[in-house]
Protein backbone atom coordinates (compact mmCIF):
# COMPACT_ATOMS: atom_id res chain seq x y z
CA UNK A 1 0.00 0.00 0.00
CA UNK A 2 1.43 3.78 -0.86
CA UNK A 3 2.55 5.02 2.33
CA UNK A 4 0.81 8.55 1.53
CA UNK A 5 -2.61 6.72 1.49
CA UNK A 6 -1.80 4.60 4.49
CA UNK A 7 -0.62 8.02 6.43
CA UNK A 8 -4.13 8.86 6.24
CA UNK A 9 -6.07 6.29 7.17
CA UNK A 10 -3.99 5.90 9.94
CA UNK A 11 -4.62 9.57 10.62
CA UNK A 12 -8.28 8.99 10.12
CA UNK A 13 -8.59 6.28 12.60
CA UNK A 14 -6.89 8.08 15.21
CA UNK A 15 -9.07 11.08 15.00
CA UNK A 16 -12.17 9.42 14.96
CA UNK A 17 -11.64 7.28 17.99
CA UNK A 18 -10.84 10.58 19.73
CA UNK A 19 -13.30 12.74 20.94
CA UNK A 20 -12.58 16.46 19.57
CA UNK A 21 -12.59 19.36 22.42
CA UNK A 22 -12.87 23.04 21.31
CA UNK A 23 -11.38 25.32 23.78
CA UNK A 24 -10.92 28.00 21.65
CA UNK A 25 -13.64 28.74 19.85
CA UNK A 26 -14.07 31.39 16.36
CA UNK A 27 -13.72 34.95 17.44
CA UNK A 28 -12.05 34.15 20.84
CA UNK A 29 -8.69 35.49 21.96
CA UNK A 30 -5.50 33.60 22.21
CA UNK A 31 -4.84 33.27 26.38
CA UNK A 32 -1.06 35.15 26.11
CA UNK A 33 -1.48 37.23 23.23
CA UNK A 34 -5.04 38.93 23.09
CA UNK A 35 -4.63 40.79 20.25
CA UNK A 36 -4.84 37.40 18.19
CA UNK A 37 -8.29 36.23 17.16
CA UNK A 38 -9.06 32.56 16.24
CA UNK A 39 -10.69 32.89 12.80
CA UNK A 40 -12.23 29.20 13.30
CA UNK A 41 -12.75 26.65 16.00
CA UNK A 42 -9.63 25.73 17.25
CA UNK A 43 -8.72 22.80 20.12
CA UNK A 44 -7.53 19.36 20.28
CA UNK A 45 -7.92 15.38 20.32
CA UNK A 46 -8.72 14.29 24.13
CA UNK A 47 -6.04 11.27 25.13
CA UNK A 48 -3.67 11.66 21.99
CA UNK A 49 -0.26 13.47 22.65
CA UNK A 50 1.85 15.49 20.31
CA UNK A 51 5.46 16.54 20.16
CA UNK A 52 4.56 19.42 22.80
CA UNK A 53 3.72 16.72 25.18
CA UNK A 54 0.09 18.07 25.43
CA UNK A 55 -2.58 16.77 23.05
CA UNK A 56 -2.69 16.67 19.08
CA UNK A 57 -4.04 20.42 18.46
CA UNK A 58 -6.74 20.54 15.42
CA UNK A 59 -8.48 23.35 13.64
CA UNK A 60 -12.48 22.85 12.31
CA UNK A 61 -13.16 24.50 9.23
CA UNK A 62 -16.34 25.75 7.72
CA UNK A 63 -17.35 22.44 6.75
CA UNK A 64 -17.06 20.90 10.05
CA UNK A 65 -15.50 17.79 11.52
CA UNK A 66 -16.68 15.21 9.40
CA UNK A 67 -13.50 15.11 7.17
CA UNK A 68 -9.60 15.07 7.78
CA UNK A 69 -8.68 17.43 5.00
CA UNK A 70 -5.46 18.67 5.77
CA UNK A 71 -2.41 19.13 8.75
CA UNK A 72 -0.16 21.56 9.00
CA UNK A 73 3.55 21.62 10.17
CA UNK A 74 4.44 24.17 12.38
CA UNK A 75 8.42 25.19 13.78
CA UNK A 76 7.82 27.82 16.43
CA UNK A 77 11.34 29.05 17.68
CA UNK A 78 10.37 30.95 21.04
CA UNK A 79 9.00 27.68 22.24
CA UNK A 80 11.59 25.69 20.00
CA UNK A 81 9.58 22.77 18.65
CA UNK A 82 7.79 21.77 15.79
CA UNK A 83 4.52 20.03 15.73
CA UNK A 84 1.51 18.79 13.47
CA UNK A 85 -2.26 20.00 13.41
CA UNK A 86 -4.58 18.21 11.88
CA UNK A 87 -7.12 20.30 10.32
CA UNK A 88 -11.03 19.26 9.74
CA UNK A 89 -13.40 20.62 7.52
CA UNK A 90 -11.01 22.88 5.50
CA UNK A 91 -11.78 24.96 2.71
CA UNK A 92 -9.27 26.54 1.00
CA UNK A 93 -10.30 29.89 2.57
CA UNK A 94 -10.32 28.31 5.32
CA UNK A 95 -6.90 27.00 5.08
CA UNK A 96 -5.63 30.52 4.06
CA UNK A 97 -7.02 31.96 7.26
CA UNK A 98 -6.02 29.86 9.29
CA UNK A 99 -1.93 30.20 8.03
CA UNK A 100 -2.65 33.75 8.57
CA UNK A 101 -3.38 33.51 11.91
CA UNK A 102 -0.27 30.83 12.99
CA UNK A 103 2.34 32.16 10.55
CA UNK A 104 3.60 35.41 12.89
CA UNK A 105 6.63 36.26 14.51
CA UNK A 106 8.16 33.26 16.14
CA UNK A 107 6.04 30.89 14.13
CA UNK A 108 6.21 29.19 10.90
CA UNK A 109 3.65 26.66 9.03
CA UNK A 110 2.80 25.06 5.95
CA UNK A 111 -0.30 23.13 4.92
CA UNK A 112 -0.18 19.55 3.39
CA UNK A 113 -3.51 18.79 1.46
CA UNK A 114 -4.96 15.11 1.91
CA UNK A 115 -5.55 15.31 -1.69
CA UNK A 116 -2.29 16.44 -2.51
CA UNK A 117 -0.66 13.58 -3.85
CA UNK A 118 -2.51 10.68 -1.45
Amino acid sequence: MDNRVEFWQYLDELAHGCQVVIDRPSGSTHPRFPGLVYPLDYGYLAGTSGADGAEIDLWIGSQGAGQITGILCTVDLLKKDSEMKVLFGCTEDDVQRILQFVNGDSMRAIYISRHAGG
